[in-house]
Parts: C-alpha cells; sequence; structure tokens
C-alpha cells in the first residue's frame, strides 16, 4: 500500500506565516504538524511508501522529512504539483508512483486525527473518514443507502437544508484499487470536469462508486483542524491535553500551568506559561505570561503579556514596563 500526502496548499488563512513557512511545517505542540502524520504512519508501520504533493516551498518540507525521519527505512518521494487545479489534480499528480494496482491511503496534511489508522485500513470495502456537524455547509459530505454504502458526495451544499448528510468528509480516504482512482481522475480530467472551479477529488470518487466500487464511511471522532489560527490553537491545546504526556517543569521564579509543551533548550525567567502553551526550541521568555498560545524557534518574549497567538520563528517580542505613583481613589485605563 502506498500513502499519499497532499502538502502543495498556500495556507492563506494562515498569513504572514506561511509567506515564509509551509502550512504543514507550522508547529503544534512543539512539532510541525506533519511530524505527526509521519510518525504514526511509521509507528503504526502502515505502508511501504509515503508519497508527498509539494508545491510552494516544498523543498522546506523535503528537507524536514529527510532530516527527521532519516534513521526509519522509509520510502519518500516528492512529486511537485507545478499549478494548483485542486485536490483531485494533487492526487492525479502522484500516478508516476504508481506501477500497479494497488491499496492507496491518502492523507490531507494540513489536519491531523486522533485515529486508529490501521483499524480503518484493515476493511473490506474503500473506505472514507467522516464525522457528524452541524454545518455541512462548509465541507464535502457524503450520502449514504441504507445498506451503509456511500450513494453520493457533495462539495460544500449551499446550505444546511440542501445538504444531502452532515457526514463531513474529513481528509482521510483508504482506496482499495488504485486503478480505478487513477482512472476517474484521467476522466475528470480530460473531460474538464471541475467543482467551483477546481478538480475534485469527490467527483472522482462518485466516478469510481458509479464504475461499482463499494466504499462505506469511517467515523472519526478526533478531527483536528489546522486551516487557521483559532483552529491551530484549539488543534495545540487537544494535543497537549489528550496526546502529549506532561512532564514536570521545574524554573525558578516561574510559575508552569499545564497543560503546556516546553522544549528542553528553552529559558524561562520569573514568568506564567500556560495553560494550553507551546514554547518551541531556543526560545527564552522573561517577565511575561504566555497562555493558549504557540510561540516557535529562537523567540524571545520580555515584559509581555500573550494570549490566544501564534508567534512566529526568530521573534523578539519586547514591551516597555512602567512605573507608577499611584493615589487613593484613582482610574488608570491603558488602551
Amino acid at each position: 500500500m502506498k500513502i499519499i500526502i497532499p502538502v502543495a496548499g498556500f495556507g492563506t488563512r494562515l498569513r504572514p506565516h506561511t509567506l515564509v513557512k509551509p502550512k504543514v511545517l507550522l508547529n503544534v505542540a512543539g512539532k510541525p504538524m506533519i511530524h505527526y502524520i509521519v510518525e504514526q504512519l511509521i509507528n503504526d508501520k502502515i505502508g511501504d511508501e509515503i508519497i508527498f504533493i509539494t508545491g510552494f516551498l516544498g523543498e522546506q518540507i523535503e528537507k524536514y522529512i529527510n532530516s527527521e525521519f532519516a534513521a526509519h527505512k522509509r520510502k519518500f518521494r516528492y512529486i511537485v504539483q507545478e499549478v494548483p487545479h485542486g485536490l483531485g489534480h494533487a492526487i492525479y499528480c502522484a500516478e508516476p508512483a504508481f506501477k500497479k494496482d494497488e491499496e492507496t491511503l491518502i492523507i490531507l496534511g494540513d489536519t491531523l486525527f486522533d485515529v486508529d489508522l490501521k483499524k480503518l485500513v484493515d476493511n473490506k470495502y474503500s473506505v472514507i473518514g467522516t464525522k457528524r456537524v452541524d454545518n455541512p455547509q462548509r465541507f464535502g459530505v457524503v450520502e449514504k443507502n441504507k445498506s451503509g454504502f456511500i450513494t453520493r458526495m457533495v462539495e460544500k451544499p449551499a446550505s444546511p437544508e440542501v445538504s444531502p448528510s452532515k457526514d463531513a468528509i474529513v481528509g482521510i480516504y483508504f482506496l482499495k484499487s488504485s486503478k480505478l482512482l487513477f482512472d476517474s481522475l484521467h476522466r475528470m480530467i480530460d473531460k474538464d470536469i471541475r467543482t467551483k472551479g477546481e478538480y475534485q477529488l469527490t467527483d472522482a470518487l462518485e466516478m469510481m462508486i458509479d464504475r461499482g466500487i463499494k466504499m462505506k464511511t469511517y467515523n472519526v471522532h478526533g478531527w483536528l483542524d489546522c486551516g487557521k489560527p483559532e483552529t491551530l490553537l484549539q488543534t495545540n491545546s487537544y494535543i497537549l491535553k489528550h496526546i502529549i504526556k506532561q512532564k514536570k517543569y521545574n524554573f525558578p521564579g516561574s510559575v508552569i500551568i499545564p497543560p503546556v509543551f516546553i522544549h528542553p533548550s528553552a529559558e524561562i525567567l520569573n514568568s506564567i506559561i500556560g495553560p494550553d502553551a507551546s514554547i518551541s526550541k531556543n526560545c527564552k521568555i522573561k517577565n511575561s505570561i504566555v497562555g493558549n498560545s504557540t510561540v516557535n524557534d529562537n523567540t524571545e518574549i520580555t515584559n509581555a503579556l500573550v494570549f490566544d497567538s501564534v508567534i512566529g520563528h526568530d521573534v523578539k517580542l519586547k514591551l516597555e514596563t512602567n512605573k507608577y505613583n499611584i493615589g487613593d481613589n484613582s482610574e488608570i485605563d491603558v488602551q
């Protein structure tokens, strides 16, 4: 089985961070989000090759994966999607890596999952990961028959009222036949079948269903979105609470409120860290409070209150302190 991980997106909702770094390399709970996906695939011994579909700043992804996982005997391949024509086109770019018809696992690289992948791929039928949502118009959704097989898919229905279901597609696809997948992608691109201006993977999957492939859904409880700052922070909090084992930190003069992640190389002086804070390597935090935030490598924060924030690499954030001599019955309003 081969694994395809599309990582070619521009990540426009996470700018300015993604102007200089691919979205999948942004840190969540101390590690780039792509790290968690690759690490789970390696630990669970799933697949014999991982294919990354890269684009803007893709060389950074290749450098990170090859360096971080060099000790693991796993084959990595990098294929460039020269022009971003949609998820279906990104998967289409992976075809040269397939020499025979085989099972394929597709995982979106900018979304994390708390899911048993070994159980997901141990299925008689093709499987699409889904989760029940209240706002289906934001997602692709599936419709199923009474036997539980998927009959059609709708990409971002116009409103909840016209949505065929509330089972949203979360970004994990286990397909039994790579040949039929690429045949459908070829047909879609040759006939220029687009939805909302792009070649959608869901359109190719519907073609597979029309040709007799049976697909079921697999309920994914832990669906962790990293697409914009607020959801990235929610994912950071989830991982700190449920996935990372909490350590005891001892920084004299400072208070650490779990759950947190603090890299061993970080320096914390006279500060309060947490809850839900991630401090990456070589950071220096002095006379500050940091909560519900991610602070990336080599950043210095001094005399600051930092909440609900995503702080990039090599940042120097220093605020001036003030001295007051305030009498009785005074009111100070600092904007």
